[in-house]
């Protein structure tokens, strides 16, 4: 709870990432909020209000995977729209001219883009959620022991660069700083 705070306000892609693996946790322990607290809870260090806090958290989340029918696959709703948002913005960014910069750097990754979404499947529903899922999908990989290529490695450096990029850009959005029509 405390690191996805920090990290929506700083980094929409990272908060993401790190959501989805929220979810994936959750359903490796069931979405019983007993093991988690057993198992994930119990390794915080903090005091009894925070503790009290996390446990609302969790179980929130494991509640809302329950009822959004999450718990063996997917995403939550709320990471939906995040993913969402972030394309919508994304797409507002190519379109518009005081944002050259960003368009060049997205012409830069478009192939490489391209070349992954040919071998994805299910295709994603638009670029943001394919660089996402491809770093997220090469971190689960790592975590497994197996080997990435160097290629496959030097793409997802690609995406990183770029959604940090466009996270700056998210949170300058939310700032109301972005545009300069608004």
């Amino acid at each position: 709870m405390f690191i996805s705070r920090e990290k929506k306000q700083n980094n929409i892609a990272e908060y993401i990432l790190y959501m989805w693996q929220i979810e994936d946790l959750i359903r490796a322990n069931k979405c019983d909020i007993n093991l988690i607290s057993k198992t994930i809870l119990s390794q915080y260090q903090v005091d009894d209000n925070q503790k009290n806090q996390l446990y609302e958290w969790w179980d929130n989340l494991v509640e809302m995977m329950k009822m959004e029918h999450k718990e063996e696959s997917g995403h939550l709703q709320f990471n939906i729209n995040y993913v969402n948002d972030l394309n919508n913005l994304h797409l507002r960014l190519l379109k518009d001219a005081d944002h050259l910069p960003y368009q060049v750097r997205f012409q830069f990754i478009e192939p490489t883009i391209r070349e992954l979404e040919v071998k994805t499947n299910p295709k994603p529903d638009n670029d943001i959620e394919l660089m996402l899922g491809a770093i997220y999908n090469t971190f689960i990989l790592k975590l497994k022991g197996t080997s990435i290529s160097d290629g496959t490695n030097e793409a997802i450096q690609l995406f990183a660069q770029f959604l940090a990029t466009l996270s700056h850009l998210y949170k300058k959005d939310q700032e109301g700083s972005l545009f300069a029509d608004e």
